[in-house]
């Protein structure tokens, strides 16, 4: 399994590639606020692991391990805005929350996610009742 910091590089160069077509170590670097000398040491980790190609100086690609990999970190990152949309979470506090709990979960807890969001996504008066609790806590 990969670190936490491996996750959120496969992450940041999977959303790259989908929106840009590509991933340059100097794209990678401003995502996520790292020195490319930094950047350039977990690529090479991320090649010999298996999760992407890269040759210096000529860009880098995801293996089909690789990119199932970021799909599934940026499907959890979704789940885990839309799980705290709706419990009532305040919209400045999401994304932070999310960078802050997404790899301290388990993929078991994950999938109860999957379930409990899917629950409440089924019929708009749960989400309702729920905010309707919420209301009254404030």
């Amino acid at each position: 399994m990969p670190t936490p910091s491996m996750e959120d590089y496969i992450e940041q160069i999977y959303l790259l590639i989908e929106n840009k077509g590509y991933a340059r170590v100097s794209d990678i670097a401003e995502a996520i606020a790292v020195h490319p000398s930094s950047v350039t040491k977990m690529v090479q980790k991320l090649d010999k692991d298996g999760y992407l190609n890269y040759e210096k100086y000529r860009g880098l690609i995801l293996t089909n391990k690789g990119e199932q990999m970021g799909k599934r970190l940026v499907d959890r990152h979704t789940l885990l805005e839309s799980f705290l949309r709706i419990i009532g979470v305040n919209e400045e506090n999401i994304y932070h929350d999310v960078e802050g709990i997404e790899h301290h979960l388990s993929w078991n807890s994950i999938d109860r996610i999957v379930d409990l969001v899917s629950y409440f996504e089924e019929d708009d008066a749960r989400v309702e009742a729920l905010k309707k609790l919420n209301d009254h806590e404030v």
